[in-house]
């Protein structure tokens, strides 16, 4: 008999009730009510609600688009790595646990599989090739956590803002700060991400030079 559900739908659910209401409003009894069943049903499918988190996160991470390569590997590590920052950005509640939960299944692996393979052309040695792909990831994650913090904002009002705050705290005590919190209130979200992963890729290219 086909079982009642797929995974995919369930993590759909799971997602929906996290954009909606929070990560704190994820449990089995309110996913069993949001797919019309019983909550002992949940558990044909997944042990516990850290299951749960986890296919959200594999749900945010399977709704990313995977950008067709190209013969550039460094334009194929920036397409890969913004594709992943926007699509984290899409689901500002499920942040925190994209941050802190890890996938257990190969659903949504075709976006870091492809990051993964864009750096392989890039000549980089086993080692330095895992911590390349640490690094972007860590660009992307952390981006996004310093947004969710501010808290997020996507607009360029709420990040000019939160930079103005910024600097009219540090004052003339911290001048570097204030320096460039000025900066900060006229450049965009996204030209601040573009420009940082712009910077780990040059390093991570000049990284693959030294070692031919």
């Amino acid at each position: 008999m086909r079982a009642r559900f797929t995974i995919d739908e369930i993590a759909s659910a799971a997602l929906e009730i996290v954009d909606t209401s929070g990560p704190a409003a994820l449990s089995m009894r309110g996913l069993a009510t949001a797919l019309g069943t019983g909550p002992m049903t949940m558990y044909n499918y997944v042990a516990d609600k850290e299951g749960l988190e986890e296919l959200v996160v594999a749900a945010v991470v399977a709704d990313v688009e995977v950008p067709e390569p190209s013969d550039d590997w460094r334009q194929d590590v920036h397409a890969v790595a913004t594709a992943m920052w926007r699509g984290v950005r899409a689901h500002p509640a499920a942040v925190p646990l994209v941050l802190t939960r890890r996938m257990t299944s190969a659903t949504g692996f075709a976006i870091a599989d492809a990051l993964v393979g864009a750096l392989h052309r890039a000549g980089l040695s086993d080692r330095d090739r895992l911590s390349a792909f640490h690094a972007v990831l860590a660009l992307v994650t952390g981006a996004a956590q310093a947004e969710l913090a501010g808290p997020l904002m996507r607009d360029a009002d709420g990040a000019a803002h939160a930079a103005a705050r910024i600097g009219a705290v540090a004052g003339d005590d911290h001048p570097h700060i204030t320096a460039l919190s000025a900066v900060a209130v006229t450049t965009s979200v996204e030209d601040d991400f573009d420009g940082g992963l712009r910077m780990l890729i040059d390093g991570i290219a000049a990284r693959a030079r030294r070692r031919r």
